[in-house]
């Protein structure tokens, strides 16, 4: 799962002339609050400029356009090298993670975004495959497997099969769920969908 907290909504930064590393924050916090708000398609460059209180200059001096900023913008707030980062203990360990992710309506916002715009910025999908797979994607196969050599999965299970199902059921409860549901209505959604996977306590 991928984590938005970089990022923060709000008004238009004060005007001004920041440092350079003030100016690249700023540019893309402001970029990502506006791709969770309004879409790809709706987001511009002057829009971005403005929310980051900086000059459309400022901005095309570090990007060539609106999809190098909107990717490198994805990239910059859902990296995967998390050094801390070693895997979960098990799978309710795993579930409660990404519950509590699906629990704040903004990320659950950003992934619809991200999946509405796949025909016309496919580009934002591929970085956020990316940035989002690497070494979670592998701690997610094997809590999967743990699970499995446990006793807790059936022996036959085919844990990369289970793994494509959860990230299916994820979408449909991201697209058809409301967005006030709590970590533990989700975490019992997804122990609901192990189970009829076979899933033993």
């Amino acid at each position: 799962m991928m984590s938005t907290e970089p990022g923060t909504a709000g008004a238009p930064r004060p005007a001004g002339r920041p440092r350079s590393q003030e100016a690249d924050v700023a540019i893309l916090s402001a970029a990502l609050d506006l791709l969770i708000e309004q879409g790809a398609q709706q987001t511009s460059i002057e829009q971005v400029a403005r929310r980051a209180g900086v000059t459309r200059a400022t901005v095309y001096r570090r990007f060539a356009g609106k999809t190098e900023l909107l990717v490198r913008t994805l990239e910059w707030a859902n990296h995967d090298d998390d050094p801390g980062f070693t895997g979960w203990r098990d799978l309710e360990h795993m579930f409660g993670d990404w519950a509590a992710y699906l629990a704040e309506p903004r990320n659950r916002l950003l992934l619809r975004r991200l999946y509405g715009s796949r025909d016309d910025h496919p580009e934002l999908m591929a970085a956020y495959r990316l940035v989002s797979g690497g070494r979670r994607e592998a701690a997610v196969r094997a809590a999967l497997a743990g699970a499995r050599a446990a006793g807790r999965l059936p022996a036959q299970v085919d844990v990369d099969v289970v793994q494509e199902l959860l990230s299916a059921a994820l979408l449909y409860h991201v697209g058809t769920r409301p967005d006030d549901q709590e970590p533990g209505q989700i975490l019992a959604y997804l122990m609901t969908i192990m189970k009829q996977l076979g899933l033993r306590s």
